[in-house]
């Protein structure tokens, strides 16, 4: 239930912002190890739901876990944000990546095979051991020197298989190697071919694997150019109505759509749209280390109440077996009435149904325990983990703030996230408010005769029109109040309340700008000032 990603190694940042980041890790694993890891084996929390954690849990950085069908772009989707092959790399339109393959930064180029990756102490994968040689034989790390991978490690997935393929068995409980690494990783991106929406069964079961995680689901609707905008409205409607039926929120998914590969558009009418979802879906994973230490604290506190809420049940069903005679009678009956015990220790003890474990998978691993070995309740162990949600969480939020006001900023950079920050390739470069930062001509000026017509329409005195005036005429645009108030504000450069020729033609650009569907700036560029406002370089004597 861990998404813990610190620094590892000597990737701290040098300065005071490194010994906030220890400290942070240190205070996160010290809560872990003094306060929730006892209640945690008191009542065997690592046999019914996450095994214990360990430092490489704590230490390790942002993880991104993709998931999809075959032939959806998911190796391709790693090779687009690398920029560069990866060992294992295999990609086909059959069923081509049959393992799972943790991509992960490495001063040289190699793969380290499941078994051995498995006793690796630095290595957040040694509880993965459980699910046997046939998982581990089908588990590989990649390691290459990537700039991207300093800040993020990815999870390449098995393809899920749909129809005939199945019924095929993989050796391993797939499903429960995937809630596994959703527990730990900070972001779970699931593809989508726009010619392939039709959610299998074992995708089905995929997807619900993913129950408590839904803050880090992310969908990608990938290969969009391969439809025109007409069918895409079609395609994207599908899909929603697909999930609708599997992920049972109330809130909508966000889904990015475009053409993740660095390969031509085969259908450019939505370039635009793609650009625009390509930078968000970037800056959504940029993002993820710099919300690291939130994110080890949010899933603390989510592993904290469910290992509570487990202690309360397990209590319970000691409590109610009888000393002698009738045990396993006793046992069947309160497996079954498990629902309702449910409703009776949220009444008692005023807790919300969310926190509460599914009920068929609890009934299940029930099924295979001696309820005469559970113990009964410790309220001290309690308390210690009350304490903690209620102070030290507390004072470890005011240390994470510190942490973000000491340390730069981290953002993932390299690969094919250089390509969108700068330059004239950059998202939204030469557009709306941007257009003509690099030409030496004011961009207004192509359009000034014909805002000229009707400055002069308009009754200027002395060269100037008045506020009302100006109103009459930008109130034709059907803009806001409230829009058109910051228009004024940035055309009348002088602030004399006025606007002469140029400031119209000023505010009737700024008012296209915004028609065309584009953002104002906060305050004018220098490359929108008019001419004749612009204050003259000063020379040296």
């Amino acid at each position: 239930m861990f998404s813990w990603l610190g620094k590892q190694g000597g990737g701290r940042e040098r300065g005071g912002g490194s010994d906030v980041v220890q400290t942070v890790t240190g205070g996160l694993r010290e809560l872990y190890l003094r306060k929730l890891l006892p209640l945690e084996e008191h009542y065997r929390f690592h046999d019914f739901h996450s095994p214990a954690l360990e430092e490489a849990d704590f230490e390790n950085k942002p993880m991104v876990l993709l998931v999809g069908q075959y032939s959806t772009g998911k190796t391709t989707f790693i090779r687009y944000l690398l920029e560069q092959d990866f060992p294992g790399m295999r990609i086909g339109p059959e069923p081509t990546t049959d393992s799972f393959i943790a991509v992960m930064y490495g001063d040289s180029e190699g793969s380290v095979p499941g078994n051995a990756l498995v006793v690796d102490p630095k290595k957040p994968f040694r509880k993965l051991s459980r699910f046997g040689n046939a998982f581990l034989n089908r588990f590989m790390c990649s390691q290459l020197p990537n700039q991207v991978l300093k800040s993020i490690s990815i999870i390449d997935s098995p393809g899920i298989l749909s129809g005939e393929k199945q019924r095929i068995s993989r050796g391993y409980d797939f499903c429960q190697v995937l809630q596994w690494f959703a527990e730990r990783v900070d972001r779970i991106i699931l593809l989508f071919d726009a010619h392939k929406l039709d959610i299998s069964d074992e995708f089905s079961e995929a997807i619900k694997s993913f129950r408590g995680q839904d803050d880090k689901i992310r969908v990608v609707l990938n290969k969009a150019d391969q439809v025109d905008t007409q069918q895409l409205m079609r395609v994207y409607g599908a899909l929603m109505w697909s999930l609708g039926k599997v992920i049972n929120t109330p809130e909508v998914l966000r889904v990015y759509i475009g053409s993740f590969w660095a390969h031509p558009l085969q259908n450019t009418e939505n370039r635009r749209l793609f650009e625009a979802e390509a930078q968000d879906l970037f800056k959504d994973i940029q993002s993820l280390p710099q919300k690291a230490a939130v994110r080890k604290l949010n899933d603390l506190i989510k592993r904290a109440r469910l290992a509570k809420v487990h202690a309360y049940i397990i209590s319970y069903l000691k409590k109610e077996m009888p000393s002698v005679f009738g045990k396993e009678n006793k046992k069947k009956e309160l497996i079954s009435r498990l629902p309702e015990i449910y409703t009776q220790l949220q009444r008692e003890y005023h807790i919300s149904a969310g926190d509460f474990p599914e009920v068929q998978k609890m009934q299940e691993l029930l099924e295979t325990c001696d309820f005469t070995k559970f113990h009964s309740l410790k309220p001290k162990l309690i308390e210690a983990v009350d304490n903690m949600l209620a102070n030290k969480i507390a004072s470890l939020m005011s240390l994470i703030r510190q942490e973000e006001s000491n340390m730069p900023t981290q953002m993932v950079h390299g690969g094919a996230f250089d390509g969108t920050m700068a330059g004239p390739f950059g998202h939204g470069y030469g557009e709306g408010a941007k257009e003509g930062a690099d030409e030496e001509e004011w961009v207004v000026a192509k359009d000034k005769p014909a805002y000229d017509e009707i400055f002069y329409t308009l009754s200027p005195i002395n060269g100037k029109i008045s506020g009302i005036s100006a109103k009459k005429e930008m109130v034709t645009s059907k803009l806001p109040n409230s829009v058109l108030g910051k228009i004024w504000k940035l055309a009348d450069c002088d602030g004399d309340g006025m606007l002469d020729d140029e400031e119209f033609a000023l505010a009737k650009h700024l008012i296209k700008i915004k028609l065309d569907g584009y953002e104002l700036p906060g305050t004018l560029p220098p490359h929108l000032v008019p001419p004749s406002h612009r204050k003259p370089l000063q020379t040296a004597e």
